[in-house]
């Protein structure tokens, strides 16, 4: 294949990657902190799989929306910033080159989740297989959940890119469930369901007229924007709500200082804007979830280290 590993890296925008590797890497400090468990080996082949998956996910939303004219459709809409690699509209692969490394994706992942259902148990093959349902009928048909503007898409990224991993990884690490796991996922998924939806509103005018109708195109920007806040702080009252459940240990209370470049973000904005004025919206969504990602694995990584130091 003439195309190098950068380049499909590129096409499969993996600089994203961290929004997955935060999920993945708490459930397995969740593990670590209630359970005193934590296996390396199985811990890296989940994230091979978590981030094969994701890869897949971003691939295959940029192969229906290409076939879809969503991608086109933005590039020619005056003032609309397009975010898909830019590969296919482009011409910079073929189309069934394209797919062919999209479903390549799929199938690492798979392979991971069978790997670890063999030597873990069942229910994982389960998850990643709803996992990769939920990705591909984001955008295909005859679901198109991300499409329909009634907020199954956010619903489908929050299971993907919150419950499933963490929840999936304490599994693996474990070997059953844990009600505090799901409680965990909630601000993690709920600020990486915000990354995907407030990218929607720098070409939400494409979608619109391409038949795309996101959340922000039936609720309109204003709206929309009030959701978008709405949204940052559901995601940190579950902060509280996860050690109120025994999730996470009070000081992980310092998490809720993720919220500050969102809220930066917010001021900068007004009730309507240019769509290139979402740029730092979307920056600081992406800052945001690293910064809570991380401030809730440090804690629940201290959490472990202070009950092995006093057992």
């Amino acid at each position: 294949m003439k195309h190098t590993i950068s380049f499909w890296l590129e096409a499969a925008r993996a600089s994203f990657l961290s929004v997955m590797l935060m999920p993945v890497l708490l459930g397995a400090l969740g593990a670590f902190a209630w359970n005193g468990v934590f296996e390396p080996l199985w811990f890296i082949i989940t994230l091979i799989g978590a981030f094969s998956a994701h890869l897949f996910s971003n691939m295959v939303n940029d192969l229906w929306d290409y076939r879809n004219g969503v991608d086109t459709k933005a590039q020619d809409t005056a003032n609309d910033v397009s975010t898909n690699s830019g590969m296919l509209t482009e011409g910079r692969v073929s189309e069934k080159t394209f797919a062919l490394v999209t479903w390549m994706f799929l199938a690492l992942a798979l392979l991971c989740g069978i790997i670890l259902s063999i030597t873990k148990g069942w229910p994982l093959l389960m998850l990643a297989a709803a996992g990769g349902m939920l990705a591909y009928f984001y955008v295909a048909p005859p679901f198109k959940f991300g499409y329909r503007g009634k907020g199954y898409g956010e619903v489908a990224i929050l299971l993907s890119f919150g419950v499933l991993p963490v929840m999936g990884s304490y599994y693996v690490q474990t070997g059953f469930f844990d009600p505090r796991a799901f409680f965990l996922s909630l601000p993690i998924g709920i600020l990486t369901t915000m990354v995907l939806y407030n990218h929607h509103f720098l070409h939400w005018r494409a979608d619109r007229d391409s038949g795309k109708n996101t959340l922000v195109v039936v609720l309109g920007e204003k709206k929309g924007l009030l959701l978008s806040k709405a949204f940052t702080l559901l995601a940190m009252l579950t902060i509280p709500l996860g050690i109120l459940v025994g999730a996470l240990p009070w000081y992980a209370l310092i998490a809720v200082i993720s919220a500050w470049p969102l809220i930066k973000a917010y001021t900068a904005l007004g009730d309507t804007n240019p769509s290139e004025s979402y740029g730092p919206l979307m920056g600081a969504s992406i800052k945001s979830t690293v910064l809570c990602g991380f401030f809730l694995a440090l804690s629940l990584l201290l959490q472990g280290i202070f009950k092995l130091l006093l057992n």
